[in-house]
């Protein structure tokens, strides 16, 4: 069933509950990657902890539930397989293989492949292999249907503090409360009732308190409402055809009154249950596209807030002293207090970067099985946030360069045991802040990269051999194995890892040494909304820098520029660092050098010149989208305070056109 089909089906249930849909299996899937990389430990053990087994269950379950919903067919097999399994371990009545672990790993992958497939209505992946051998992993020993767990007390599990306060208010007053339950079927939705119609009935009933989905145990949904009426159990009765069963809900002590005997069931002599302790939930599931279009109002207030600074520059002079100070002390409040909106909106969009790094996990697992290496992977600084959007961007990136390490980076075990190193190989993912900037590194421990070899396959496809070493690696179709194999070798990664990390603001640099190793390093933007920027002036133009581009301002003050073939060279440090003028790369007229930025890693830095350097202002991104304006060198454009528009320098590419 793809999403079209179910959402013609009913369109108004689809449109208000798909985004949570796949919210929901997106957290429960996170869930399950990391509670099988636990689960790993206990290959082999005669019984593993019950408790492992079951929270593993209730994920697979809530995915089997929300997958019957919503139509996923396959993933809802999916999840009904390995739920019988995890019962079956749960129970000890089975044992945890190396061949089950892998069949429970496959057959997350094939459930995320199927929500996804149903997200973007493309054709589900084929799961008939995997169910057959997750009902195999049972022939021997059948595990017997746990009992069902008892029903939810309706409504209480979701109902907040202030919902509570309010039904106990009503009740005081002598207002009834209903509790009305509405479970849709395919005959309901020929019959033109949806959910949304029984809603708007209750809102004519009375005052409507709470409503919310609950999947059931066979996978189906109901939904629950609390209605505050004092006549309306005549019309909820006539609703039973509808679809509609209710009973009197009797406020805080959790208890629903048996009304009739064809309303909702009541267990018969079953104790009531104690009262409950909620704690509230302080999670709120926002659409992306909101915190885009909130972030848009901050930028455009940014760029009012510049203005207003404008302006009250030009009022100095034309004011009382002390009314211009006013003005001028407001203005600077008005900045604090949107620099503080800025990052607080910001940090809603920012995620932890282990999100990235956790399902590298996975990929390591399964190469070193597949190469017969042992490895291991060693993660730091997962709590680094990064925005959202960009994280998503860098999953193929990384998961490209974490593929070389172990396909290409380490020797075998036997090889490693030769040269004297740890038989197990180490694959490092790193992350650190360094203000706005975000600095991930992928290393290994393994052979390094040999320079005479790839410099000779270079010469054999047609690359400059004097290209820099990591130049050679991104040439698209550069590879320096022969043939390819699943992980690697038809030299496309690299090119596309360099130019996603580019397109995101990010540098590439490469750290290599024969014998010890290979470290890749990316710096990312947090954000690419909203940034730090140096303003710099050349003839008469003005440009933007990003400021986490730019590592070091020097003043030129007749310090000896050494002219070479093709470009120039300034006394740097203990070395040389070539020189790119702004004034020359777009053709501008120039009054002579004075600036030299330097920008880039320490071991691949430019030196950009520029006439004039006008101070560091916060700027608004905005991207130029249209290939006929796009230019190399240039990232975007944005506004002034005084309303000119201004570009914004890429620093990667001008990094290129040093290169060059």
């Amino acid at each position: 069933m793809s999403n079209s089909d179910a959402s013609d089906e009913n369109p108004t249930f689809f449109a208000e509950f798909l985004d949570d849909f796949f919210a929901e299996c997106d957290e429960h899937l996170s869930h399950i990657h990391h509670e099988l990389l636990a689960l790993e430990e206990a290959i082999g053990q005669p019984r593993i902890p019950r408790a492992q087994a079951e929270e593993l269950l209730r994920h697979f379950h809530s995915l089997k539930g929300l997958c019957a919903m919503t139509g996923v067919k396959q993933g809802e097999q999916l999840a009904h397989e390995v739920e019988s399994y995890l019962r079956a371990l749960a129970q000890a009545e089975v044992t945890l293989t190396l061949a089950a672990m892998d069949l429970l790993v496959a057959s997350t992958t094939l459930l995320e492949q199927s929500v996804e497939a149903f997200r973007t209505d493309a054709p589900p992946p084929d799961i008939a292999e995997t169910v057959a051998q997750l009902a195999a992993l049972l022939t021997e020993a059948p595990a017997p249907d746990l009992p069902a767990p008892a029903p939810l007390v309706p409504a209480l599990s979701s109902l907040s503090e202030e919902e509570r306060g309010k039904i106990a208010r009503l009740q005081q007053e002598g207002r009834r409360v209903w509790y009305v339950e509405f479970i849709p079927s395919s005959e309901l939705v020929e019959r033109g009732i949806n959910v949304n119609l029984i809603r708007e009935r209750l809102t004519t009933l009375g005052e409507l308190i709470w409503g919310a989905p609950r999947v059931l145990e066979k996978g189906s949904i109901a939904f629950e409402f609390l209605v505050a009426s004092d006549t309306g159990e005549e019309q909820l009765a006539h609703w039973r055809a509808d679809g509609v069963r209710y009973a009197s809900y009797e406020g805080a002590s959790t208890s629903l009154t048996r009304r009739q005997s064809n309303v909702l069931p009541a267990a018969r002599g079953a104790a009531a249950p104690p009262p409950l302790t909620l704690t509230p939930s302080n999670i709120v599931r926002v659409d992306l596209g909101r915190l885009d279009e909130v972030m848009r109002m901050v930028g455009e207030l940014v760029i009012t807030r510049s203005r207003l600074q404008e302006q009250v520059k030009q009022l100095r002079g034309q004011l009382p002293p002390g009314e211009w100070r006013a003005l001028y002390d407001l203005n600077h409040s008005l900045e604090r207090q949107l620099r503080t909106l800025r990052t607080s909106v910001m940090r809603v969009r920012l995620v932890p970067i282990g999100e990235l790094f956790s399902r590298m996990q996975f990929v390591v697992r399964d190469l070193a099985r597949e190469t017969g290496n042992r490895v291991v992977l060693r993660l730091t600084g997962q709590e680094a946030e990064i925005d959202k959007h960009i994280v998503e961007r860098m999953m193929d990136p990384l998961l490209h360069l974490v593929r070389n390490a172990v396909s290409h980076g380490l020797e075998s075990s036997e090889e490693r045991l030769a040269l004297g190193k740890p038989a197990e190989g180490t694959i490092s993912l790193r992350a650190d802040m360094a203000g706005d900037t975000v600095i991930l590194e992928i290393e290994d421990d393994g052979r390094g990269i040999d320079a005479a070899l790839v410099a000779r396959r270079a010469q054999e496809v047609g690359v400059p051999a004097a290209m820099p070493l990591l130049e050679m690696l991104c040439q698209p179709g550069f590879s320096t194995r022969e043939e390819a194999d699943l992980a690697s070798g038809r030299g496309m990664g690299m090119a596309v890892v360099k130019e996603t990390i580019e397109s995101l603001g990010g540098i590439l640099s490469l750290d290599t040494e024969r014998g010890r190793g290979t470290c890749f390093v990316i710096q990312l933007p947090i954000t690419l909304a909203i940034l730090e920027a140096l303003v710099v002036g050349v003839g008469n133009e003005t440009f933007a820098l990003p400021l986490t581009s730019v590592r070091e301002i020097i003043e030129i003050n007749g310090r000896a520029i050494t002219p070479l073939e093709g470009g120039e060279l300034l006394s740097y440090r203990d070395g040389a660092l070539p020189l790119l003028h702004l004034a020359r790369l777009f053709a501008l007229p120039s009054t002579g050098p004075r600036y030299v930025l330097v920008i880039g890693t320490e071991r691949d830095a430019v030196g950009v010149v520029v006439e004039r350097v006008l101070g560091q202002r916060e700027i608004v991104v905005r991207s130029l989208t249209d290939p006929l304006v796009q230019v190399p060198g240039i990232a975007g454009a944005t506004q002034l305070g005084d309303g000119r528009v201004i570009l914004i320098l890429d620093a990667v590419s001008l990094l290129r056109e040093t290169k060059r």
